[in-house]
């Protein structure tokens, strides 16, 4: 899929999700529904998923500079972690006030406005993921902002159909059932979203590769004495990298292209070799992981 193709399909859906956030919060605090409060903190959460993912078609074509060599997607992963942390926090707030609201409700739910709102998000959403499922089969950054926007399809859905409970029934405990049940939505997803972000930042081993596995790729390589210092890390979370040091007897350019092709069949595009002999390996002492 071209960039520019990407880039207007994720503003549009940016655009509208956006809007509906700001809808859903200040018709929340109007009407009194706590469900779609809590619809609209899914919402901040799939908005700035959606942003995260228009920064990664714009920063996707950005060259890397001498004042950032590796490019900027470190910054996409800094955004991803401040934004999964303040969602969670939401969710936590949704049920606690859910929990109290259901053991001793406190005010009216204004239905009607409550269900405006919520069409309007729903209509919005739909219109969203058409818009996103053009493109959605071509690129892994719009299928998953896709996936945001079909769980906002879920959420609005959920503030529907308590709306409805509520104004013919008058159970207003759907009211706070429906926004818990939309915070057993947010709070998986932020939970994955903090520890992976969280191990990007700390430049820990993505769970898409095993080191295990490149340290014995690299060993099976004909003439490879040792492996040592191999670091695998990712900079998006996405794109892999790696540096290591391979000890092997000489000469090293068949060895070197060999080890580049086995990391390479293991997803890692770019990696560092350092090639040495044997004696160069004694100099350094004892050898590193």
């Amino acid at each position: 899929m071209h960039g520019v193709a990407s880039v207007q399909a994720l503003s549009i859906a940016c655009a509208m999700t956006v809007t509906i956030l700001i809808a859903e919060v200040i018709g929340g605090f109007v009407s009194g529904s706590l469900a779609l409060l809590s619809d609209a903190a899914h919402m901040l959460s799939d908005a700035a998923g959606l942003i995260l993912a228009l920064a990664a078609s714009w920063y996707g074509q950005k060259a890397a500079s001498s004042k950032a060599t590796y490019g900027n997607k470190r910054y996409e992963v800094l955004a991803a972690f401040i934004n999964a942390a303040v969602v969670l926090a939401i969710s936590v707030w949704i049920i606690v006030r859910a929990i109290v609201r259901f053991l001793a409700p406190s005010r009216e739910v204004h239905t009607d406005i409550m269900l405006v709102v919520a069409v309007v998000g729903l209509v919005a959403n739909i219109a969203s993921a058409v818009v996103l499922n053009h493109s959605a089969g071509e690129s892994m950054n719009v299928r998953g902002a896709f996936l945001h926007v079909l769980s906002d399809l879920l959420g609005s859905v959920a503030v529907i159909i308590a709306g409805l409970i509520i104004k013919f029934t008058g159970f207003t405990a759907a009211d706070s059932i429906a926004s818990l049940l939309i915070a057993v939505i947010i709070v998986p997803r932020a939970v994955s979203l903090v520890v992976s972000s969280s191990r990007v930042l700390t430049e820990g081993a993505p769970d898409t590769v095993s080191v295990d596995d490149v340290r014995e790729a690299l060993e099976a390589i004909p003439s490879v004495i040792a492996v040592h210092d191999l670091h695998v890390w990712s900079l998006d979370g996405e794109s892999l990298l790696a540096t290591c040091h391979l000890v092997a007897h000489a000469p090293h350019h068949p060895v070197l292209d060999s080890a580049h092709e086995e990391l390479d069949h293991l997803g890692i595009a770019h990696s560092t070799i350092q090639m040495e002999t044997p004696d160069h390996a004694l100099c350094e002492g004892e050898l590193h992981p």
